[in-house]
Parts: C-alpha cells; structure tokens; sequence
C-alpha cells in the first residue's frame, strides 16, 4: 500500500468508526467499545507507517481537485512532512489512550456510545487538519472540532455549567473563526490558490501583497482555537466535560491546532514584522497571566486549564522567534505529560465517586489510595516543570534557546524586540510554573483535606494508560532533541547553557518558595481549629462565599466553602489572588462590552417590533376591516331598501347636473 493510501486511511478509520458507533449505539451495543478503541488503534499504526515511511524528508504531497471553483480551486491535497507525521503520531497516541480509558472512566454513562463517536469524529477531524495540504479542506476539519468541542464539553448537559461551558466555547471560537475565514479567502485570492505549497511559494516571491493584515487576521482565528489571549477565557469553563475529554482538547487537539496552523504558514508570518510582534506580545501576556491565574485556582481541572494555556503561550512564544521546530517539538512533549496529568486528575475524581474532589483544598491522604496517579503524576509535573531529564525540560529550553539566539543576534528571522519578550516571560513563567505545580502537588497528595470515600480500585484500563503515558513524559525529551531536527528542518534543538541554568534555576527556586511557604502555611493552619470560616483572611463568611463564586470555587454542605488556609497560593499571591483566582475578569470586562450591549440591542430590537412593527401592521389590517364592516352592514337583502337607495342616489346627481349646468 502506497503512503499516500495510507495516509487517506489515518483520519477516514476514526471518521468511519465515529459514523458506526453512532448507528450500532442503541441497536448494537456490544460494539460500541470495539467501534471506540479499534479503529483508533488502527489509525495509530497507520499513522506511525505513515511517519517511519517519511522518515523527516522529503514532504509527501498528493492533490485532486475536488471541483472546478472559477479562478482559484478546492483540492482534496496531502502534505506530510515531518511536522505533520510526528503530530499525527502524537494525536492517535493521545485519542486512543483516551478511548482505552473512556472505557472504564464511563463505563456506567448512558450516553457513552454518542461520546465516544465524538471523541473518534473528534480525533478524525484533527488528522485531517494535520494532512491536508489545502486551507479550505484544512477549515473542514477547523469548524468539525469547534462542534465536536460543544457537543463533548456540554455532555453532562443535565448541569447549568456543562450548558454554559459548551456554549461559551463554541461562540469565544466562532469569534475568533470569522477574520480567520476572512484571512484565508484574502490569502487564497492573493497566492491564487488554497494548496498550502503554492502559498508558501508565493510567499518566497513576494506575491503577498499585504502580509500584515492576513497574518493579523489569522492570528485572531488561532488565538481562539489554541485559548491565547484575549480569546483564551473558554478553556478553563470547559473543564465542565468528562475529564478525558479535557485530556484530549488539551494535549492533541483543538487547542493544538492553532500552533499547528501557525507553524505551516511560518513563512507568511514571517514576512510581517509587526505580526511577529504581535504574536510574540500575545504569548507573553498568555503566558505570564495563564501562570498567575493557576496559581490561584482550587479545581485541580482548572490548574491544568490553566497551565495548557500558558504551555501553549510558550509554543506561540516559539513562533514569534521564527522557530517551528522548537515549537512543534514543546507541542509534542506537552502533549504527553499534560494528557497524563489530565487522566491522573480523572483517576482522582473517580476514586472519590464525585466530582468535588476535584476542589484542591479538600483533597487528603490520596497518596495511598490511588498510587498509579501519585506516581505518575509526580513524573508529568517534574516534565510540567521543566526539570531536568524530564520531557519538558528539553522542549521548554528548546523554546527559551531560540528566543536567546535572536537576542544574541545568532538569526535574523524574526525582530530582537520579539527575542526579548519571549525570553523574559519565558523565565517569569518558568518560576511560576514550578510554583503552581508544587502547590497542587502538595495540595492533591499531602493535603489536610477531608476523606472522600473510597470506591475501590479503579479499572486496569484507567491505570495503565497512565503508565503508558508515563513514558515519554519521562523519556521523550532526551531522546527526541537529538532525533527530531532531521524532521524539524534541521534546526539544533539541544539546550543551551545560558538558558537551561536560568530556567531550571528559577523553576528551582519556584518550587522552592512554594514549599516553605506551605510548610509555613501548614504550621500556621494546625493552630486554627480546621474548617473554622476564622481561617479565611477576612474572617467573613459571606466573603468567603462571594469569593469562592468569583472564582468559580464550588460551595460545599450547608455552610459557605473556606479556602484551605495551608494553601500558599494565597500568601504568594497576596491581594493579586482574588484577581488571579477570577481570570484577572477578563470574563466580566467581556459582558461589559459585548454581553450587555448585546443584550440591551434585542432589547431595543424587542420593544420595536413590538411596539412599532407590530402596531403598523395592525393599523394596516384595522381600515380594510372598517371598510369590510361597513360594507357587510350595507349587504340587508332587503329589496324595498336597494330601490330606496336607487332613487336617492338618482336624485342627487340629477341636482348635482343641474347645479354644474346652472354654474356654466
């Protein structure tokens, strides 16, 4: 078989599955879980025959137009390069660990047939954007994960916060989709074509006559499909879905997609040095912001909402240095251990029955009771942190290395102001990651929480996919960054001296701090008598209870949820938590310049077709109904009346004729 059938064959297994699962779920059910993981599977050895047999050289590019379009054509066309066979490797790897543990983490859900063909429609419509060498077959899979996403975020939709989750992120990303479609047509019309190769050859000859504006607009599409500022506020609401659902939005698609896209069209962005600014800016605020506000956050799913978001800022950060080979490798690394962490968090609720446990702060003697998760998520947060030999470390120095080389002038490709700030919020971002990763571990596994009970052991397909997942987490790093420049463009992909001491040094000293101060923290807490509302700073319980809703902190029993006072967050943070916890209110600076004046506009639109639309066209059947009334009361039958009528009629045009004759 050719590689470019068996590169047709990776997302059609998963599309064919998803169209099965969804016809067999009720009549057949039996198969609902073979329909799940085995086509998956397939696709996941397909996709690595498709990888070895590239090899990371020459792209493989196959194109039939799909229809005569006028001047500029749609063509079903393949591109795989070495970018696209490692991505494609790493969203089979991610989507079938999430099947495999779906498997047991829904094993009594009554929906889990429909689920499961989203997650497989889901994961189809990813390869697709990874193969295609076409913008318009590329957006078909664009738009397929956007209501993949609404429908998997909203599962549990008998919830007013699954609800509003699914549909915020369904519209956050249609808002950033409307340039991004205008960008594509604006390039598509400049470079004559859709095919990603001929666009990128008319990039190289200058044939783009305005870069900057089509590279601005297709920013906004990326930043909210990958969850950058501004447009990055959807995320951390979506945590609302089924745990390993989270675990596939932020490890290997959707969010991925965006760098994804960027890293494609490099070249475009390239040309545009105020784009390259822009875009470095965007992942330095994303970054810095993303990092403050997990430090912040009790949900243990919105830590990790969180923390992808900052971790992309560092791919984006990549990018705006002119390097996809550092970006594309941290999108790699990131996507195993932050898939391990989300499936560890899902071992975690699981074990407790119940979804709130997911609050950090009433976590508790958890090291015991789940030990796969304990271990496992130990190895994806030192990886998270970027220490030293876990994956993370080398990807993330990858990142810092580039941005060092354009500071140090070592490439001109991209502008130094760009270096300069992907290098710094690089290493604040560092610091902060190993904070907020130390604080959950410390909050999860060493917490004075309350107890959950315990539900037994959780199913073998749930526990060893987080083994699984273990290992490139741990091992993918050191191995990749010598192997992956001959796919990557053959760009040096090894940590530099300069950047691995200052990143590992501040991570260090992140975690650090965030150890003693819990240990301070902790000291101060077994002097208060524990759940005491006193523990709260402020002392008020109506304060508590304001802050926990701001911060979307669930309240628990029948008295207003306190803040674990051993959480070292809040004295890191000082008064920036509460801002912190809350997204800095991006979400309320939002409803006050687009939620409200969009409301108050129906509003206006309501009262004027009530009180003007409607009121004209009841007066305007009002008169013909007068007329028809009068009519019909003119209509008696009566003879005698119709002559009576007759005459008196006669009579007065006969004096109107004499007085018109006498007037003459």
């Amino acid at each position: 078989m050719t590689t470019t059938t068996l590169a047709v064959l990776v997302p059609l297994l998963p599309f064919l599955g998803a169209l099965a699962g969804l016809l067999l779920g009720r009549t057949a059910p039996g198969f609902v879980r073979p329909l799940a993981v085995l086509p998956t599977l397939a696709s996941l050895a397909l996709a690595a025959t498709v990888a070895w047999r590239q090899g990371g050289g020459r792209a493989v590019d196959a194109a039939t137009e799909l229809t005569p379009t006028g001047s500029v054509p749609i063509e079903l066309a393949l591109h795989i390069d070495g970018f696209a066979a490692l991505t494609a490797v790493l969203v089979t790897v991610v989507a079938t660990c999430v099947q495999i543990y779906s498997t047991g983490y829904l094993r009594d859900d009554p929906r889990y047939p429909s689920y499961a063909a989203l997650v497989s429609l889901f994961t189809s419509a990813m390869l697709l954007v990874v193969y295609s060498g076409d913008l318009m077959v590329l957006l078909v899979g664009w738009e397929v994960m956007g209501i993949c996403s609404y429908f998997l975020v909203g599962h549990y939709w008998e919830t007013p916060e699954a609800r509003a989750a699914s549909l915020k992120a369904f519209l956050v990303t249609k808002l950033g989709d409307v340039p991004f479609l205008i960008g594509l047509f604006a390039l598509a019309t400049e470079a004559g074509s859709f095919r990603i190769t001929r666009i990128l050859g008319a990039v190289a000859n200058g044939g783009i006559e305005h870069p900057t504006l089509i590279a601005l607009l297709l920013l906004a599409g990326v930043a909210g499909k990958s969850a950058q500022f501004p447009l990055h506020t959807w995320l951390p609401d979506a945590m609302a879905g089924p745990t390993p659902v989270s675990a596939l939005i932020h490890a290997a698609t959707m969010v991925a997609a965006g760098v994804y896209f960027i890293a494609r069209l490099l070249p475009l962005f390239e040309a545009s040095q105020a784009a390259m600014t822009v875009l470095a800016v965007m992942a330095a605020v994303t970054m810095a912001g993303s990092a403050l506000a997990a430090l912040a956050q009790d949900d243990i799913k919105r830590v990790l909402a969180y923390s992808t978001i900052g971790q992309l800022g560092y791919m984006t950060g990549a990018l705006a240095v002119a390097d996809r080979g550092a970006a594309v490798f941290h999108l790699l690394s990131h996507g195993a251990f932050k898939a391990l962490l989300f499936l560890a968090a899902g071992v975690i609720i699981h074990a407790a029955g119940t979804n709130s446990l997911a609050a950090m702060s009433r976590m508790g003697h958890l090291r015991d009771r789940v030990p796969d998760a304990y271990w496992t998520m130990t190895v994806a947060l030192l990886a998270l942190a970027a220490i030293p030999p876990f994956s993370g470390f080398f990807s993330k120095e990858a990142v810092l290395g580039v941005a060092e080389h354009v500071v140090t002038g070592h490439t001109e490709h991209a502008p130094a102001a760009a270096g300069w700030i992907v290098l710094l919020a690089g290493l604040v971002t560092a610091l902060l990651t190993a904070a907020y990763a130390m604080r959950l571990w410390l909050l999860a596994f060493r917490g004075h929480g309350t107890e959950a009970p315990d539900h037994g052991r959780q199913p073998l397909t749930m526990t060893a996919v987080l083994w699984v997942l273990a290992v490139p987490s741990l091992a993918l790093g050191g191995f990749a960054f010598r192997a992956l420049p001959d796919w990557f463009d053959g760009h040096d992909l090894a940590p530099t001296l300069t950047t691995s001491v200052l990143g590992t040094g501040v991570a260090l000293v992140g975690g650090i701090i965030t150890y003693a101060t819990w240990r301070h923290t902790t000291a101060h807490a077994a002097r208060v008598p524990l759940g005491a509302v006193a523990a709260h700073p402020e002392g008020d319980a109506g304060l508590v209870e304001a802050e926990a809703i701001a911060s979307h902190e669930p309240a628990y029993g029948d008295i207003a949820y306190a803040p674990d006072p051993s959480d070292p967050g809040r004295m890191l943070l000082g008064p920036l938590h509460r801002h912190a916890a809350a997204g800095f209110h991006l979400d309320a600076v939002y409803s006050a310049l687009f939620v409200r004046p969009v409301r108050a506009g129906a509003s206006l639109v309501r009262f004027l077709d009530r009180e003007v639309v409607e009121t004209y066209v009841r007066g305007a059947g009002t008169l013909p109904r007068w007329l028809g009334t009068a009519v019909r009361r003119a209509q008696t039958g009566n003879l005698q009346t119709y002559v009576s009528a007759l005459l008196a009629g006669t009579v007065v045009l006969a004096v109107a004729a004499v007085l018109v004759a006498t007037g003459a």
